[in-house]
């Protein structure tokens, strides 16, 4: 399934950066969805290339019931964000990965933060493939739509989060 989202954020690229990799940022939107942070690991620093690791619990109660059955209440995804250093004009490209512990789903994607003056429009667009036979494109198009809304939820959160600190 084919993914692709889209949203603008009143804040400079380099302001959503920080808030996007921010470990009680992460945290507040795992709590938000009902899930729990496990992890978080970042291999460099935000103000060049970096890669950030995040292992979160998320509960299954969205996918298909079948699904449920197989994967449980929850499900533990691995998130993996490889960031570029930012371009002159702040703007960012991370590649990014997700892997279902227990699960054929996979998620690759590019988040892009480009900067607009002062604003910055954050782009998600990627692929939510699973393997699973007779069930993989229903658990793929229950997942597509769940990411674009989690990028909704991240965005407004942020936005929040970022005039809460102004």
């Amino acid at each position: 399934m084919a993914l692709s989202a889209s949203t603008t954020l009143p804040y400079p690229a380099a302001k959503v950066t920080e808030t996007f990799t921010d470990e009680a940022f992460l945290r507040h939107i795992s709590e938000l969805v009902g899930g729990s942070l496990e992890s978080v690991q970042r291999d460099g620093d935000v103000s060049g290339a970096f890669t950030l690791t995040v292992v979160r619990k998320v509960p299954s109660a969205r996918l298909p019931e079948i699904a449920k059955k197989m994967l449980g209440d929850s499900l533990t995804v691995t998130q993996t964000e490889r960031w570029q250093a930012p371009a002159a004009d702040g703007s960012r490209t991370a590649d990014v990965t997700m892997k279902v512990a227990g699960a054929p789903v996979d998620v690759n994607a590019v988040q892009q933060l480009v900067a607009d003056g002062g604003s910055t429009r954050v782009d998600l667009t990627g692929d939510v493939k699973s393997s699973i036979p007779f069930l993989g494109g229903k658990i793929a198009a229950a997942a597509e739509p769940m990411l674009g809304k989690a990028l909704n939820v991240q965005a407004q959160q942020a936005e929040a989060w970022l005039s809460g600190r102004s």
